[in-house]
């Protein structure tokens, strides 16, 4: 049994946001294999179902992100499920959008999720980090609690696409042939040699975003927004959210 596990936040203010790829990428999961109805349980919203003859759970956590872990934890407690069939789904700052990569154990990277969940069950468990860009230090509470432009919907889509309809090379461990079906699925139609070019950009400085992403552009270019609470449940929340940032 896999526990396949998607970070965001709940809400439907939260749907559309970078910082919620990770339910995007589950509920895309969840339409290609047929895996409903999702029901509140353990904290989180949960399915179960079987992938290429593996039985999965799709876990999305309620709790927000930086709470992530308390739900994992249950779920992974209640199903005896080890940390090694464990996959996390979620935003990765410093990887150009589109950019995926997938690997085992290592730091957390600054993620808030991630950190909630490395105490609770160790670090032995499967990244999936799915690339949304790098604004630049500054605009990142904007950034990743910003939806995501409509002209990221290029590449959103066939990428979302392509999660749902590979993962299970994922469960068999065959981390290298999901990330080149990926990259196979984003890369331009105009551009044949688009899959070389994304094994250069990989070596490249991390958060290096390739030209024409628009949304980091219209990030940097946008007039200021209304500066976040400075009182109240939000506030602490977003100070959590963000701590270390």
């Amino acid at each position: 049994m896999k526990l396949l596990v998607g970070l965001g936040n709940p809400g439907s203010q939260y749907q559309a946001n970078r910082h919620n790829i990770g339910f995007m990428a589950l509920d895309a999961i969840a339409r290609a294999h047929s895996i409903a109805p999702f029901r509140t349980k353990h904290s989180g919203s949960l399915a179960e179902g079987t992938i290429g003859g593996e039985k999965v759970i799709l876990l999305k956590p309620q709790t927000f992100m930086n709470r992530s872990g308390d739900s994992v934890q249950q779920v992974a407690k209640f199903y005896k499920i080890e940390p090694a069939d464990i996959i996390v789904f979620y935003d990765e700052l410093d990887l150009a959008p589109a950019k995926v990569r997938v690997k085992i154990g290592g730091g957390n990277g600054g993620h808030n999720g991630l950190r909630s969940i490395d105490p609770q069950i160790g670090t032995n468990y499967k990244r999936v980090r799915l690339g949304i860009g790098h604004p630049g230090k500054e605009y990142v509470t904007h950034h990743v609690l910003g939806d995501f432009a409509k002209a990221d919907q290029i590449w959103l889509d066939p990428l979302l696409d392509a999660i749902g309809t590979h993962v299970g090379l994922l469960l068999k461990g065959d981390d290298s042939g999901f990330m080149n079906k990926l990259a196979l699925a984003t890369k331009p139609a105009d551009d044949p040699d688009a899959n070389t070019k994304s094994t250069r950009e990989a070596k490249a400085e991390p958060g290096a975003a390739p030209k024409g992403q628009s949304h980091i552009r219209q990030a940097r270019a946008a007039k200021p927004q209304a500066a976040p609470p400075s009182s109240g449940p939000m506030a602490d929340m977003l100070k959590r959210l963000f701590k270390g940032d």
